[in-house]
């Protein structure tokens, strides 16, 4: 274990689906996953109680596959679901590879490749100094990864919610699109919802404040972000 003091001792990492595909159209970047990897080794080390959430949209979008094909809502939802666990397979197998001991945990049962998801079994993992990587989102459609995060993240009593993004916080409008667009350092729950600022869903931003649970919103691109997020330093943007 390194001699550095971490802010929090249980923390949820919400990745989106996107984080994994790097530089490609879709699918999976291995050496994206190793370069995960390795960060969340350097926290891991620090003996940080690491979940994560993945999401899927590498693979599948439901939202967008519904208008494109007409799919009934619910079966896209299952499909982009089913995509999670691909993701969170791939994920596992960089970070064992690290040398971090893992375990996913699925919403939707399939015995032979993840676990099911108890809660009490992934706070003992937890405890136990794994990795728990969790897939299937919440098991029911209608509802996004960020709303699954929102959830496992309070039913694992965790400290922080850090949404790694592409971006280094919350801007009032895109930074992509508008360069007048300003940063917050820190916002209320609140003004995420009354603003539409579209950090995540409204269920889970209001799941998030009827549960006091704070949310990182950071750059997870840029190099080393993980770690200083894990140590308290000033990156990103706080939603409390």
């Amino acid at each position: 274990m390194t001699k550095e003091n971490p802010a929090y001792k249980r923390i949820l990492l919400k990745m989106s689906g996107e984080a994994l595909q790097g530089p490609r159209e879709h699918g999976i970047d291995a050496d994206i996953c190793v370069t995960f990897a390795v960060q969340i080794k350097e926290i891991w080390e620090m003996g940080v109680q690491v979940a994560i959430v993945v999401g899927g949209g590498n693979i599948f979008r439901g939202g967008i596959e519904t208008k494109r094909f007409g799919l009934d809502r619910s079966v896209a939802d299952y499909m982009g679901m089913l995509a999670t666990v691909l993701n969170g397979l791939a994920l596992q197998n960089a970070l064992e590879q690290s040398g971090v001991p893992t375990r996913v945990m699925t919403a939707i049962e399939m015995h032979a490749i993840a676990e099911p998801y108890i809660v009490r079994r992934a706070m003992r993992h937890l405890e136990k100094k794994r990795v728990v990587i969790f897939v299937g989102g919440t098991g029911n459609p209608f509802f996004t990864t960020d709303t699954a995060a929102a959830l496992r993240a309070s039913e694992i009593k965790a400290d922080i919610i850090m949404k790694a993004t592409k971006v280094d916080g919350i801007y009032t409008a895109d930074p992509m699109k508008d360069k007048k667009a300003q940063k917050y350092n820190k916002l209320r729950f609140i003004d995420v919802l009354n603003q539409d600022l579209k950090v995540m869903d409204s269920t889970a931003i209001s799941m998030c404040m009827d549960n006091n649970l704070p949310i990182l919103v950071f750059n997870l691109t840029k190099k080393g972000n993980i770690r200083k997020a894990v140590l308290g330093e000033d990156i990103g943007t706080v939603v409390s």
